[in-house]
């Protein structure tokens, strides 16, 4: 393989199972949606309420339902049909765009209905999630899931950066409506994209969906003390150094209200470069290592965008952070993957969830709250040092972390021996 071409995303998975691709094109769809909604609603609650706290509160009304749906959606993953979760949960979520949009062309829009919304869109998400992720090594051969990882990033980034960016401009100029029905558009066709999936059943060891399944899941994964080292370090990251809630505010502060949709898209705009690169993640074997020194490093930036006060410097800042954190989150998927049994999945996928999911909610009403105390940007900057601080501190007390190594991890090798039993045992995935 030539040099430039080791940093190329690799393809195989996208060549061999028709399930990815299929699942890849409309996630790249109705990611780009949402991403539209999700710069769309905390600017309708700004325009309706004029407070950081209001719009930092939907990280707390999401929160609970992402904790009780995350949990109980894995072990509904493990216990059902994966197909049909994520059918049924894509086709929930077009629905709530439809509330969103005929919200928005009332009169005098409610405010009441966008929380709603963002707790039910939370519940929809932590159900799906988990069946996706305990999906993936379904259809995806084990040597190649580092490349599906990086593909899946992509797919996100994609979204991410061109959602925010072109939301920024429908918002300003066409209105909130757009967003919504724009949102409302994606889910349709993604639903249609994903109906002709093939099922994916239970396995034969999997546990019903019960208290005592979830805990199963919790146990397993407290025994895995370098698993639980990826759940804090991104909780940490996240909760601690999460700016999106502020955006809106930190753009008025740097008067430069035209630059809130770059802001949203800069994020993912650094998540896509890292995947458009990403040849070389398949070349690292210490994963653990690169999840914590990424962290670490999406802290330092973030604080280097509070402490900025020119706009073209906060934009570079939080590109740099989000290649921090596409980094960090590639490295925390292979772990995952590589090193989970099958009848385990979609549980331990909850619990990925909440360590991935709740640390940005909660990360919302910090940043929202710290800005109504202390000011916009004390609250970017000093997030970002307080993560710093505290994934060198995890690093520290997490050791099991820090060496791991999937060349020689026993529950890689395990989980790889797993996987190529039952590869053997069923027909090859269509191509």
């Amino acid at each position: 393989m030539t040099a430039h071409r080791s940093f190329l995303p690799d393809l195989t998975p996208w060549r061999a199972s028709r399930d990815f691709r299929l699942l890849w094109i409309s996630g790249a769809i109705s990611n780009f949606g949402s991403f539209l909604t999700f710069v769309a609603l905390p600017v309708q609650i700004k325009e309706l309420t004029e407070s950081t706290a209001a719009v930092g509160a939907i990280g707390a009304v999401e929160l609970i339902p992402l904790i009780v749906f995350g949990l109980y959606g894995g072990a509904l993953a493990d216990a059902l049909d994966k197909r049909g979760l994520i059918v049924w949960t894509e086709a929930g979520q077009g629905v709530l765009s439809a509330i969103l949009l005929v919200n928005a062309l009332l009169p005098e829009p409610a405010v009441w209905p966008l929380y709603l919304v963002a707790a039910l869109s939370s519940a929809l998400v932590s159900v799906q999630r988990p069946a996706l992720d305990s999906l993936w090594p379904r259809i995806v051969a084990h040597e190649h899931l580092p490349a599906a990882a990086s593909l899946n990033s992509l797919r996100w980034t994609v979204g991410g950066v061109a959602g925010p960016a072109l939301a920024g401009v429908v918002v300003a100029y066409a209105g909130l409506g757009w967003a919504y029905a724009a949102d409302l558009l994606t889910f349709v066709v993604s639903v249609v994209l994903i109906l002709p999936l093939a099922s994916s059943p239970a396995a034969r060891e999997a546990a019903k969906p019960s208290l005592r399944a979830i805990a199963e899941g919790a146990r397993y994964a407290w025994s895995r003390k370098e698993l639980l080292g990826t759940y804090a370090v991104d909780l940490a990251a996240m909760f601690l150094a999460m700016p999106l809630a502020v955006l809106p505010f930190l753009a008025d502060e740097l008067d430069a209200e035209w630059a809130l949709g770059l802001m949203y898209a800069t994020v993912p705009l650094g998540s896509l470069l890292v995947s458009v690169t990403s040849g070389w993640t398949g070349r690292i074997h210490r994963h653990g290592r690169m999840v914590a020194l990424a962290a670490a490093l999406w802290g330092v930036s973030i604080a280097a965008a509070g402490l900025c006060g020119n706009v073209w410097l906060v934009l570079l800042f939080l590109t740099v952070a989000g290649g921090c954190d596409m980094v960090s989150g590639i490295f925390r998927g292979v772990m995952w993957n590589q090193t989970i049994p099958d009848e385990l999945r979609g549980r331990l996928a909850g619990i990925e969830l909440l360590s991935y999911s709740v640390g940005p909610t909660l990360g919302q009403v910090r940043s929202g709250a710290f800005a109504a105390w202390w000011g916009v940007r004390a609250s970017v900057w000093s997030g970002g040092l307080l993560c710093a601080g505290a994934v060198g501190l995890l690093a520290l007390c997490l050791p099991k972390l820090m060496t791991y190594d999937a060349r020689t991890d026993e529950h890689a090798a395990r989980v790889r021996e797993q996987r190529e039993t039952a590869a053997a045992a069923r027909p090859q995935p269509q191509t």
